[in-house]
């Protein structure tokens, strides 16, 4: 919206210059302007410009939170295994998973109390492996899971339904995925 009203401004001006004068005299038509200040004025439009053509929004939306939240919860989900044998190892393996979860799920700026809860307990985690220490481990994951609403993914029967219609969709190569067939 910005480009356009910029966009429409330069061509006003552009314009302008070809004007016919508005007196009797009759009007150079030599340009009154040298190289370095036709580049300083190009220069000065795309400064104006610029900005406004990188304003992505992140592609923030609900279907982008429930990708990032069966993604990379579906990876937390599956530790739970690994955290009641006290793998360190294998959790500490999957520590995008939880970072990739805390900023995808909550990516809003309505969301940084939550956020901010999810970086606490991923740390409350991290901590726990860092010393060693099984029983703070198995208390940080079950709060974490618990506060986050993290779920292991239930199989799809594909007598029941379709998870999924092409090879890029998320659920592709999980549980989720199944293709009904006649």
């Amino acid at each position: 919206m910005k480009f356009t009203a910029v966009a429409s401004a330069l061509l006003v001006a552009s314009a302008s210059a070809f004007a016919p004068a508005a007196t009797t005299e009759r009007a150079s038509t030599a340009l009154n302007m040298d190289r370095r200040a036709a580049f300083g004025a190009i220069a000065g439009a795309a400064l104006v410009v610029a900005p406004s053509i990188a304003s992505a929004d992140g592609a923030i939306s609900a279907a982008t939170i429930q990708r990032a939240k069966f993604t990379y919860g579906s990876r937390i989900a599956a530790l739970k295994s690994a955290v009641s044998k006290g793998d360190f190892g294998a959790v500490a393996a999957e520590k995008n998973a939880f970072v990739l979860f805390n900023s995808g799920v909550y990516p809003r700026a309505k969301d940084k109390d939550a956020k901010n809860a999810a970086i606490a307990g991923t740390n409350a985690i991290f901590a726990a492996i860092r010393s060693k220490d099984t029983a703070a481990l198995k208390a940080a994951y079950d709060s974490y899971v618990t506060a986050n609403d993290i779920k292991e993914p239930a199989p799809l029967s594909p007598d029941v339904g379709q998870g999924y219609s092409s090879d890029y969709d998320y659920r592709v190569r999980t549980k989720q995925a199944a293709v009904y067939v006649r």
